[in-house]
């Protein structure tokens, strides 16, 4: 079974994410909404894969229970096969697994304590 597909997100908490955005917009080119940027990996905009960069405030429990200042987002092919094969695997989720408008979303932590967003797309 085809698991992880690609990157889905970068998500990083800050000190100051407005001066982080416009940094990255200023020297990097990275074209910045106040949620952060959509990195596509096409022109088409519609469909193609993409993945996300992110800035949270310092504040955020959203890494919770991890006290990383960072959270990966990988992409999956099939979140619902993954998801009972981790928990058939004894791996614990943080929460029940979401299907949110940009697709399925599930959350689990790595031996070293660091969260993982798994994420399936929407179409």
């Amino acid at each position: 079974m085809k698991k992880v597909t690609g990157i889905g997100g970068i998500f990083l908490k800050c000190r100051d994410r407005d001066k982080t955005r416009e940094w990255y917009q200023t020297h990097l080119g990275i074209n910045m909404d106040e949620w952060g940027a959509q990195l596509n990996w096409s022109d088409d905009t519609h469909s193609a894969p993409y993945s996300v960069l992110s800035f949270f405030r310092r504040s955020t429990d959203y890494f919770d229970p991890s006290d990383q200042p960072f959270m990966l987002n990988l992409r999956v092919a099939d979140l619902d096969s993954l998801v009972a094969e981790l928990r058939s695997a004894g791996v614990p989720l943080i929460g029940e697994p979401l299907n949110e408008e940009y697709g399925k979303f599930a959350w689990i932590m790595d031996p070293e304590g660091n969260k993982i967003e798994l994420w399936e797309q929407a179409g």
